[in-house]
């Protein structure tokens, strides 16, 4: 599995003058991270892992994925081969759909990489078990689908290519309760089995609960790199970078400040077992 490492990296997109998209970056990710990318609109995270994919060049210092390392001198087969190791799933990539079918549109990329025939099709049928799918979908046409189920058939295109890295740029903007707690219990399990997980993403409840790793980004600095736990115990931090508290952390504090003993939860589950062993606790002693 490829490690991620960022050197001093900056990039600007259009005059010397204006303040650069991202400024003497550096940030090391483990392989098989699931790190989550977080900041307020303008702070650099997509254009951070847009070069970490390769769809650009840094102005400034290099990107190393695995063996591969780019940097402004770079030539396009040099970010061709960056992106052999990583999947991008853009926001609504449903928008991208385009074949008759599910899996005509998952097979498009492996069969772009000149795969052969039983590769590719194998290949889908991997990639619609890993999201969740029924093998019958690959003859239903993707517009047929509901919106959790193209959004997922959309992934599908891009793990069909085995990325050790995935980036997900909002990948539950638009969907309801139901359709976000498949598509995040989806990537878990990529997780789990080794993939490196890149999450760009508003919702802290999503970043608390999955992250081991948090990328804070500001006006296209790296403002920390931490735990979840490191970054959510301070809510003066969170709010000088436009962050929000997650849900379990702030009812957390409300608890403690009631007297309640209780330890920083990430998740309203983490939170719900320590309520759920004080109580029994307490029967207990009766």
């Amino acid at each position: 599995m490829p490690e991620i490492v960022i050197k001093n990296v900056s990039f600007s997109y259009a005059a010397q003058n204006a303040r650069p998209a991202l400024d003497d970056v550096s940030l090391r990710i483990a392989p098989g991270s699931f790190v989550g990318i977080v900041g307020h609109t303008g702070s650099g995270k997509s254009t951070l892992v847009s070069l970490i994919d390769g769809l650009g060049k840094p102005t400034s210092g290099q990107i190393q994925v695995g063996t591969v390392t780019v940097d402004a001198q770079s030539s396009p087969a040099d970010l061709a081969q960056l992106r052999r190791h990583v999947g991008y799933v853009f926001q609504f990539p449903e928008q991208q759909l385009f074949a008759e079918t599910v899996g005509q549109d998952i097979a498009f990329g492996p069969t772009n990489l000149g795969w052969s025939t039983d590769r590719v099709q194998a290949a889908v049928q991997e990639a619609l078990k890993l999201v969740g799918l029924p093998a019958a979908f690959a003859d239903r046409s993707p517009f047929a689908l509901s919106g959790g189920q193209m959004r997922r058939a959309a992934i599908a295109g891009v793990l069909a290519m085995k990325p050790a890295i995935l980036i997900l740029d909002e990948p539950t903007a638009g969907l309801d309760a139901a359709a976000t707690e498949r598509l995040l219990t989806n990537v878990a399990q990529l997780h789990a089995a080794g993939t490196t997980i890149l999450l760009i993403t508003h919702q802290m409840d999503q970043v608390a609960r999955y992250a081991d790793q948090v990328v804070v980004m500001n006006q296209g600095h790296l403002v920390k790199s931490a735990p979840p736990r490191e970054i959510f115990a301070d809510p003066a931090f969170l709010a000088a970078n436009h962050l929000n508290v997650p849900a379990a952390v702030a009812m957390s504090h409300q608890l403690r400040d009631a007297g309640v003993k209780i330890d920083p939860a990430l998740s309203i589950d983490a939170l719900a077992d320590q309520l759920a062993a004080k109580l029994g606790g307490k029967h207990g002693e009766q």
